[in-house]
């Protein structure tokens, strides 16, 4: 095998239109290769031993270049190019935009017995965003999440995590979230500032943002779609309640990886969907 790559964009997703160049010290181009339906390269033929230029190109993303050995096996592993959005400082067209809850995702990951993890997600949600028109650090974020709409594909345990030893939703029905400032953090990358309250606390919350792009959807509306994580301590919102099992390990971890996949609909409301 010559050449071998993996493109991706930041958030992980195969770009699978990418076309990868590879130019010898002279910058004559001694090889081209398309990568396929999961953004991976594998070109056969090999190289000559000598140093490359390796540019990858994609429609609608600004162009990565990096530099390669070619030993005296032939072989150019490059390994995962990440690739940034074309003009992906910008957020979206300032104004009001309101989150899509059929098309989003509002999900958390939790360690199980050390060894395997359990995956959740919250059914039932809100949220608006404003995109500031002159200053986008001064854009806000504002979200609603129903406590009770956990759901981790067991009634036994989502019963036990609607109860008072996690999020107690008869007391707490409502988890908040509410920006208090936005940052950029590289290219097409921004970092949320803000505040979380479940279970009765409130607390310095960042997200780490992905922009993903604005496009026009079926029903003649325009969408902005997000990607942002976070992670998150149970006893920072007082959720202290474990079990121990045998050789001291805990049955549940102690912190939570919280990962949402969103899209906003431009406007104050979401309209009528086929």
């Amino acid at each position: 095998m010559g050449l071998t790559a993996r493109i991706r964009t930041r958030d992980g997703w195969a770009v699978s239109h990418a076309v990868v160049t590879v130019t010898d010290m002279t910058g004559t181009q001694v090889l081209r290769a398309e990568a396929d339906e999961e953004g991976a390269v594998r070109d056969p033929e090999p190289l000559a031993p000598g140093a490359y230029t390796v540019i990858v190109t994609a429609v609608g993303y600004a162009p990565a270049a990096s530099s390669a050995i070619v030993t005296a096996s032939g072989r150019a592993e490059v390994g995962t190019v990440t690739l940034a959005r074309q003009g992906g400082t910008e957020l979206p067209p300032p104004g009001p935009w309101t989150i899509d809850p059929v098309h989003s995702s509002v999900g958390a990951v939790a360690q199980h017995l050390g060894i395997s993890s359990v995956h959740g997600r919250f059914t039932d949600f809100a949220g608006t965003i404003e995109i500031a028109p002159d200053d986008v650090t001064k854009s806000r974020v504002e979200a609603v999440i129903r406590a009770a709409s956990i759901d981790t594909g067991n009634a036994m345990r989502d019963g036990h995590l609607k109860s008072a030893d996690f999020l107690d939703v008869e007391v707490h029905p409502e988890i908040t979230y509410r920006s208090t400032g936005i940052s950029l953090a590289g290219t097409d990358r921004w970092t949320v500032h803000g505040e979380l309250g479940m279970h009765g606390v409130v607390r310095p919350v960042d997200l780490d943002l992905a922009y993903l792009g604005t496009g026009a959807d079926p029903w003649g509306g325009t969408r902005a779609a997000f990607r942002a994580t976070t992670e998150l301590r149970r006893d920072d919102f007082a959720m202290n309640y474990n079990q121990v099992v045998q050789a001291g390990i805990a049955a549940i971890g102690t912190t939570l990886k919280v990962e949402l996949d969103i899209q906003a609909v431009q406007g104050e409301s979401l309209p009528p969907q086929a």
